[in-house]
């Protein structure tokens, strides 16, 4: 579809609001630990059961539940009351993002002396961040810490009560080159200053504390993040653009969460599993590449009655789709991108492909996936690298490694993928939740790879 063969349509209130409510779980989630306590939160609010991964497990069909690994990763599911009728027919649905986002980690020993008197923080890139963009932003931080508490040591969430850093930029008068090309030395120019003199090495322990309401020495360990304090917002003479830090990847993680909580399993059992550490390869104890999601199916399957037998069989039958944003055509630079197999914000979900296999979407996946769409008429878009540009990857392809089923990778069209602040459409929040909804709705019965039924 060419550029102008788009009808443009502007965003409806319902969609403005599914936008905010978007940006309210984006606000929630500064580091993948708060996006995790998020999802558990909502999840607790409609009603399901948690299983701590140490306990022994007992569901039933028609039941709700959620596990967790690491406080930074879930799975949740829902069984449908015919789900385990017939061993034949046996299979899961699945929808999978990512909770963490490329950002700067606070090392152990953090506070550094720089010139002035001031304090500065010494930090380690996490991921692949577009560095310039985190230059004269108000930041704040967030992670976890690991507290004493009588005889335990407990994880807390913590996040300091407003900015309290910021990484200044050198003068232009000192660095008349900086608009001819910038490239940060990431152990010198990108140490956030927390003051100028007024507090001590202490300070921002203490602020820390007192965010997380325990006392400073009881803190035995912590992991702790930059956090763009900026605010996100819904923008534009129409309304179309929404902006905000960290849309890679919350913004599917909030569509495949609100698209799991909309449907009801018609037959199959309805998975949702939110990855940590996706940015920096997936192969974590609670990545995508671990055995969380293996051993989250193998014991829905024991616990319904099922063997390793009907368990690898549901597999041949199962379904992923793999949620991670894509890159929208950018208005000044279309030369970056392959004329046929573009997409754009406010275009609906993105089916990407890409033949090294970075994404895992083939023929079959993508049948699925666009079938779905049509029989529930939500929009989609399709996007590949051009032929000479690698790109990137994300989740499907490494989970599958442990649990291996079809699969496509999807995800919403955005601006500035990586940068401290990043621009997608408003009516696309609205588009994957319903496309993503509609996967769950339908009962999608897999024949090995000769065939399915959208039923």
């Amino acid at each position: 579809m060419s550029d102008m063969d788009i009808n443009i349509v502007m965003p409806t209130d319902e969609e403005i609001t599914e936008a905010k409510g978007l940006l309210a779980f984006i606000a929630e989630s500064p580091t993948a630990f708060h996006a995790a306590a998020s999802v558990c939160k909502r999840l607790d609010s409609v009603g399901f059961t948690y299983l701590p991964e140490g306990d022994a497990w007992a569901m039933t069909p028609g039941g709700s539940y959620y596990t967790r690994r690491n406080n930074s990763s879930v799975i949740a599911w829902r069984i449908a009351e015919n789900a385990f009728a017939s061993s034949s027919e046996f299979h899961f649905q699945i929808a999978a993002a990512h909770s963490d986002s490329p950002t700067f980690r606070l090392k152990s020993s953090a506070v550094a002396e720089g010139a002035g008197g001031a304090l500065c923080l010494d930090v380690e890139p996490y991921g692949g961040m577009i560095d310039y963009t985190w230059f004269d932003r108000p930041l704040y931080i967030a992670g976890r810490l690991l507290v004493r508490s009588g005889s335990r040591v407990e994880s807390k969430l913590v996040e300091t009560e407003g900015p309290v850093a910021l990484i200044p930029s050198l003068a232009v008068h000192l660095n008349r080159g900086v608009n001819d090309g910038f490239a940060p030395d990431r152990a010198r120019d990108l140490r956030p200053v927390i003051t100028a003199g007024a507090l001590g090495a202490d300070g921002l322990l203490d602020a820390l504390a007192a965010s997380a309401g325990v006392s400073a020495q009881d803190i035995v360990a912590s992991d702790l993040y930059l956090v763009n304090a900026e605010a996100h917002r819904i923008w534009g003479a129409g309304q179309e653009f929404v902006s905000a830090p960290r849309l890679d990847d919350l913004m599917c993680a909030h569509a495949a969460l609100e698209g799991f909580l909309g449907a009801s399993a018609p037959s199959s059992i309805n998975v949702y599993a939110l990855f940590d550490n996706e940015e920096v390869g997936s192969n974590t104890k609670q990545g995508a590449m671990s055995t969380l999601l293996k051993d989250t199916l193998r014991r829905i399957t024991t616990a319904l009655g099922g063997d390793d037998e009907a368990y690898r069989r549901a597999l041949s039958r199962s379904m992923l789709v793999s949620c991670d944003n894509a890159h929208a055509v950018h208005p000044n630079r279309p030369d970056k991108y392959d004329e046929l197999n573009r997409c754009r914000v406010n275009g609906g979900i993105v089916i990407k492909e890409a033949a090294n296999q970075h994404y895992c979407t083939d023929a079959f996946g993508r049948a699925i996936f666009t079938e779905v769409c049509e029989r529930a008429e939500v929009s989609y878009q399709t996007f590949a690298n051009r032929s000479d540009m690698a790109g990137g990857s994300t989740l499907g392809n490494l989970s599958n490694i442990q649990a291996s089923m079809h699969g496509v990778d999807v995800g919403c069209a955005q601006w500035a993928m990586h940068s401290a602040y990043e621009t997608a459409g408003v009516r696309d929040v609205a588009l994957a939740r319903r496309a993503l909804e509609a996967f769950y709705a339908f009962d999608v019965r897999v024949d090995g790879a000769d065939g399915f039924e959208v039923v």
